[in-house]
């Protein structure tokens, strides 16, 4: 099980004392609150790394005007525009018990892309804190890794265990 949980980006910089636009990760409700300690990644030179959210001032339901402790000026804000805010598992378990089931057992299932054919056997899912990883074993014995995301999933076949994806261009040569 994942320690650490993303659950939010800073979008962009709001005003001159340090307050940044945090978006909720897709798929959560937002759940930064004050006082909640936040690790960014990645990691930027020159700024801080772990953050202590100050206040907030939300604007709808998916975004709010944040302000941390650690970001008094224009300057380190915007230098942490594009972080995600990743916070230990423990501080939103409760919120997350009804959103998040188990990963699914797939282990063993063939993945296949749209333009390339057969890929390979699914070896395990690795969980990874901004997504879970699918590690395919190939006929040649490398592996590859793929993110497991919706948006590459094009059809699953539970009575064949088997898994079509759209992969990105390039993706099974990294």
């Amino acid at each position: 099980m994942r320690t650490w949980v993303n659950i939010a980006c800073l979008a962009q910089t709001k005003n001159i004392n340090g307050g940044l636009v945090a978006r909720c990760a897709a798929g959560l409700p937002f759940l930064l609150s004050e006082g909640m300690e936040v690790a960014l990644v990645p990691p930027v030179l020159d700024a801080p790394r772990r953050v202590t959210v100050e206040s907030l001032q939300m604007r709808n339901d998916a975004e709010a005007v944040v302000f941390f402790k650690e970001v008094k000026n224009m300057d380190t804000a915007e230098a942490l525009v594009g972080c995600h805010c990743l916070v230990q598992r423990s501080l939103v378990a409760d919120d997350l018990a009804e959103l998040e089931g188990d990963l699914p057992s797939w282990e063993g299932w063939l993945v296949y892309d749209a333009v390339a054919g057969l890929v390979g056997e699914v070896a395990e899912i690795e969980d990874r804190p901004l997504q879970p990883l699918l590690v395919v074993s190939r006929e040649d014995g490398s592996e590859v890794l793929i993110p497991l995301v919706e948006e590459f999933i094009v059809f699953l076949d539970e009575d064949e265990r088997r898994i079509d994806m759209q992969l990105p261009e390039g993706l099974l040569q990294l």
